[in-house]
């Protein structure tokens, strides 16, 4: 359930305004991306159109008529041995972190892929002690699985990367029912 005075709801080209905005300032000064040049409006609609053609859950949330958040799961990788499992993308607007939307969106992009058959989901995130990604994924159920140090270059230094994961439905307990997925192309 999000909290209070948010509502949390799929996400449309319409939103795309809002949903570049969000993600625009994460690109220029932040880590959650290591993307470097802030894509147009346009790209973020191609992503976003990707996404929802091939069924995947992209939401946003949204308090008093304003997009704050946006999250979304595609293919982890796009081999067809891993159609089964999804990679996430949650981000916030930097008035409502820490307000539980994050949590919120991500249980959504959860539950969605959970209902449509998924069996993994698989979050990449910039490694640093304390990050509140890290945090919000544990809350979650996603736990630890690797850290891959200096994979990544941004702002003039090489930077870390935490691998999560965390079971959807029976997970890799039980066989995946074949007729519900076909390969994804990746994200």
């Amino acid at each position: 359930m999000p909290p209070e005075g948010f509502q949390i709801r799929d996400a449309y080209e319409s939103d795309i305004p809002a949903i570049t905005a969000i993600y625009r300032p994460e690109v220029e000064s932040g880590l959650a991306t290591w993307e470097e040049v802030p894509p147009p409006a346009s790209e973020m609609a191609a992503r976003m159109e990707k996404i929802r053609a091939q069924g995947l859950p992209y939401f946003v949330a949204e308090q008093d008529g304003r997009v704050c958040g946006y999250a979304y799961a595609g293919p982890y990788h796009p081999r067809p041995g891993y159609r089964y499992t999804l990679e996430d993308t949650v981000y916030l607007h930097p008035s409502v972190q820490r307000q539980g939307v994050g949590r919120a969106l991500l249980r959504q992009v959860i539950a969605r892929s959970e209902s449509l058959g998924y069996r993994q989901m698989m979050a990449l995130i910039h490694w640093t002690p304390n990050s509140p990604s890290i945090a919000l994924h544990e809350r979650l159920g996603f736990r630890l699985v690797g850290i891959a140090h200096g994979v990544g270059y941004k702002f003039d230094e090489w930077r870390d990367l935490a691998t999560m994961q965390r079971s959807l439905g029976p997970g890799s307990n039980t066989y995946p029912d074949p007729i519900i997925l076909a390969p994804l192309s990746p994200h």
